[in-house]
Order: C-alpha cells, then sequence, then structure tokens
C-alpha cells in the first residue's frame, strides 16, 4: 500500500503538470507545438507507468479507475510512438484526465 501511494502521487504530478503544459493551448496549437506535444505524451508514458506498477490489490480496491485502459494508452504511446494519434492524445487530456485527477485526489 505504501508504494501505491507514491505511485498515486506520481499519476497526480504527471496530471498537474499537463494541466501547465496545456495552458494557453488550442488542439491546433498543439499540433503545431511540438515541445509541448512531447512533453504532454511524456506525462501521459508517466501517469501508464505509474498505474502499471500499482498492486492488482490496489486497483481492484479502486475499479472504478479504469486501469487496464491507462496502461494501455501507455503502451501505446511507448511502443507506438511513430504514429501516434495527437487527436486521441488531446482528448484523453481533455476528457479523461480531469476525471481521474478526481479519483485519484480522493485516494491521496
Amino acid at each position: 500500500m505504501k508504494n501505491d501511494k507514491i505511485y498515486i502521487k506520481h499519476l497526480l504530478e504527471a496530471i498537474q503538470t499537463i494541466e501547465i503544459y496545456r495552458q494557453g493551448l488550442d488542439f491546433d496549437a498543439f499540433l503545431k507545438n511540438k515541445m509541448a506535444a512531447d512533453a504532454i505524451i511524456r506525462q501521459l508514458e508517466i501517469i501508464g507507468e505509474a498505474s502499471n506498477n500499482i498492486s492488482e490489490e490496489f486497483q481492484k480496491d479502486h475499479s472504478d479507475i479504469p486501469w487496464r485502459k491507462i496502461i494501455g494508452i501507455r503502451n501505446t504511446l511507448i511502443h507506438e510512438y511513430f504514429g501516434v494519434n495527437k487527436k486521441v492524445v488531446w482528448d484523453t487530456c481533455e476528457n479523461d484526465l480531469p476525471e481521474l485527477k478526481k479519483f485519484v485526489g480522493k485516494i491521496i
């Protein structure tokens, strides 16, 4: 459980970092700003890696969080880096991260 809390903290920090990187960006600006896109993608990788390291027991206790989906996004970003769909990245940040932040905020 102790290590799980550390990974949850990393996950939350990565979400907060993405929020900072996205300030002032709309989708078109995101597409044009390779540095911002790369930085955001890296933070999504961290979210997925942290999730992957969280114990199965903890994941079962918090089954309202879509752990497999989060880990799957990380795997896609890592293994298909040459073909990352930036629309999916943007939509994940826009729609999924606020909800995930709420869930993990309750855990910490």
